[in-house]
């Protein structure tokens, strides 16, 4: 039976992309023993040999190669026939999911198709459709879970405060009323941005700024901050 290498390789990972239970391992798995089918030219049974074909799928774990490939053998992905001679590699026979078109021996896979899966022309082949509203879900699901919507979510929209809120938290403050208005009027001219351009997102955060500013401001401008110390009762009688 002739196996086209792209049908069969186009229709496994499609089968691959609709079934839940596949992991990367899985994956990487099932390529690599689909190299060593390819270099056999399509041959079933293939005899693989443990080592080799976890060094091709990066995979490290004794325990997690046995768990993959036994699972594909369950899900009808392949036929696995472990051999416990260490001399003999164990068998392997691939499932054909794809044949070159006009071969009339097509294999009829044997068992149960996955949900959403159609049989066309004795070639099991998953839905279009399936494909289609497969992927809308996954990517409605990750726009909807995405950080950047998570994000957009969680960030308030920013309203401005009444003027007797500003007052409120500037005498909690210990600031005065004046310095309020004017902190109020200066952002409610300029349509509540920091510096003229950047729109402003917390506005206890800008009140408190302009505080500390104010009261720098003004202790620059106090006469009395840098007068300097004059002993008054100094007698100038006294020669120096």
């Amino acid at each position: 039976m002739e196996v086209n290498y792209i049908k069969q390789l186009t229709a496994a990972l499609m089968r691959i992309s609709d079934d839940d239970r596949l992991n990367p391992s899985h994956v990487s798995l099932y390529l690599a023993l689909f190299q060593f089918w390819n270099m056999n030219r399509f041959q079933n049974p293939i005899s693989i040999n443990r080592s080799e074909v976890m060094r091709i799928s990066k995979i490290g774990s004794k325990s997690t190669y046995h768990r993959c490939i036994n699972e594909l053998s369950d899900w009808n992905y392949l036929e696995y026939r472990p051999s416990k001679n260490p001399m003999k590699g164990s068998a392997i026979n691939m499932y054909i999911f794809g044949t070159s078109s006009g071969t009339s021996g097509d294999q009829v896979v044997d068992f149960k198709s996955p949900k959403n899966e159609q049989v066309v022309g004795q070639v099991l082949v998953p839905s279009i459709n399936s494909i289609n509203n497969t992927n809308n879900n996954k990517t409605s699901k990750g726009e909807l879970h995405s950080p950047q919507t998570q994000k957009r979510k969680t960030q308030k929209r920013f309203s401005p405060p009444t003027l007797e809120e500003v007052i409120e938290f500037f005498n909690e403050k210990k600031a005065s009323t004046v310095d309020a208005e004017k902190y109020f009027n200066h952002f409610q001219s300029n349509g509540w941005k920091v510096g003229g351009r950047t729109k402003m997102k917390d506005w206890k955060a800008a009140a408190r700024n302009w505080i500390m500013r104010s009261n720098e401001f003004k202790k620059i401008n106090d006469p009395t901050s840098s007068r300097l110390n004059v002993n008054e009762s100094k007698n100038y009688d006294i020669p120096l």
